[in-house]
């Protein structure tokens, strides 16, 4: 057990203790927009939307909406309203680069899943007390940026700086009820837990009743995490073997491959794993996730990266990437290292049945979230959300089931449908205001004219003023 984190035990105690919240802000009308309210429901042309103390309070035509002599007004004439996005699997760095550009990008919401990223995080313990003042700061206005979801911690089955180690199924109950008495929103796995471990985890987190989340162990079937209720799944770890008749054997040999060290012996394991795909096995399973309400959190904009390399036409994601200019010089450094070609013959197979994997999942009623695993190399902050929900078009998802997992599947994921979501009467008001429809075309969704997060309007000028001052942090 990692004997840093029990110092935060008292660590809700001391967020409560800071500044109350400021008074509310005056009351917001964005008349005739055009609203995609993310409900399935098709475009309202011509409406006002009614923003008082950070809620909704109307959604109406704008012929029926008298003005209001208190109101701040802006005319959204030709604009197209959408839900506050959420990327569902960061990790979040420097708080003057990784926030500006979160909420630039009409990111309003982020599930951070821990940092085991070394740069530019630093330590975890720290990183963890950092991300809940940010939090406490946002949601009290003292600070802008997204609604954080915050994993804290990892749990592994080995020692690492800054996670939990649990090397056995008491250590693996005692990692979950530290971290709940700790206060994070969900307790996240790794690879290299074992399955007793594993299984003492799910039934520890089933009994504090908080959700367990993250990659699928190595020594666990996919199956098996799904069983268990591992709420989402990240990567697509174990998936694609699991469509395997052949997972035990191959299993086995993956195993005694990682043993030996026999990388070559480890690739022709894996290149077995795609050779015998059987449909059959991968629709039980497909109707397993959906009937377990097992969440996918595919994270294809890092597949495609780890798959293809760091060049895609049309999609910059090495040096000639503009956006590298928001990034830390360190950062930059170190991606800039790991740069290389791309679109082998493997790599366009390896992406290939990774896409094929989320479209024939999405087609079994597979429940799915839009996560990008930023900041891993060639992943950017806030801009990588816009190519993942490309990615989801791409696998089959309309531009409304994009959109979709990207807004309101994040908040039936996280039990906030009454508040997050959907632009409706009540809810929070985290928007972003388009220049183009985004049902028509979803790269549309990167063409960004405003956001309002919390119910504060910020205006094209005040988000390329929030990227000045990112990219000034970064040089």
């Amino acid at each position: 057990m990692n004997k840093c984190i029990l110092a935060f035990l008292l660590l809700p105690r001391l967020l409560l203790a800071q500044s109350p919240s400021p008074e509310p802000t005056a009351s917001l009308l964005l008349t005739h927009v055009t609203v995609i309210d993310a409900t399935g429901a098709p475009a309202k042309l011509d409406m006002t939307v009614h923003v008082r103390d950070h809620r909704i309070v109307a959604v109406r035509p704008s012929s029926a909406t008298a003005p209001l002599e208190d109101a701040v007004v802006v005319n959204a004439s030709g604009k197209y309203l959408i839900p506050g996005l959420w990327d569902m699997h960061v990790h979040t760095g420097r708080r003057n680069i990784f926030l500006p550009l979160y909420i630039a990008n009409g990111v309003t919401g982020v599930r951070d899943m821990g940092g085991d990223l070394e740069e530019p995080t630093g330590d975890l313990s720290a990183r963890y007390i950092q991300l809940r003042l940010w939090r406490e700061a946002i949601e009290r206005g003292l600070l802008v940026g997204p609604r954080f979801v915050i994993a804290g911690f990892l749990i592994d089955g080995y020692p690492w700086p800054g996670n939990v180690s649990a090397q056995s199924a008491e250590e693996g109950r005692q990692a979950v009820d530290v971290l709940k008495q700790v206060g994070v929103d969900f307790i996240k796995v790794k690879s290299s837990l074992s399955k007793d471990a594993y299984l003492a985890i799910a039934n520890e987190s089933r009994r504090r009743h908080i959700d367990f989340a993250g990659h699928v162990p190595d020594a666990v079937r996919a199956t098996e995490a799904s069983d268990a209720g591992q709420k989402s799944i990240e990567h697509l770890t174990g998936v694609s073997l699991a469509c395997s008749p052949e997972e035990s054997q191959i299993r086995e040999e993956l195993a005694m491959a990682i043993g030996a060290r026999d990388r070559d012996r480890h690739g022709r394991a894996n290149a077995r794993v795609s050779e015998t795909f059987d449909t059959k096995t991968a629709t039980a399973l497909f109707a397993r996730f959906a009937k377990n309400q097992t969440w996918q959190v595919p994270t294809l904009v890092e597949l495609k990266a780890n798959a293809l390399g760091n060049s895609d036409a049309g999609h910059p994601s090495g040096t000639s990437d503009p956006h590298w200019r928001f990034l830390p010089a360190s950062l930059r450094e170190r991606w800039s290292k790991e740069q290389r070609p791309g679109d082998s013959e493997a790599g366009q197979k390896l992406f290939a049945t990774e896409i094929s994997l989320v479209r024939q999942m999405h087609e079994a009623g597979v429940p799915f979230l839009t996560g990008t695993d930023t900041a891993n190399p060639f992943v950017l902050p806030g801009y990588s959300l816009h190519e993942e929900l490309r990615l989801f078009v791409s696998a089959g998802f309309s531009p409304m089931e994009a959109l979709q997992a990207a807004t309101v599947n994040p908040a039936h994921y996280l039990g906030k449908t009454a508040d997050l979501g959907t632009i409706e009467t009540g809810k929070l008001a985290d928007f972003v205001l388009l220049d183009a429809n985004p049902l028509e075309d979803i790269t549309n969704t990167r063409r960004i004219w405003a956001v309002v997060v919390n119910g504060r309007y910020l205006s094209r000028s005040d988000l390329d003023a929030m990227l000045a001052g990112a990219e000034k942090a970064a040089n």
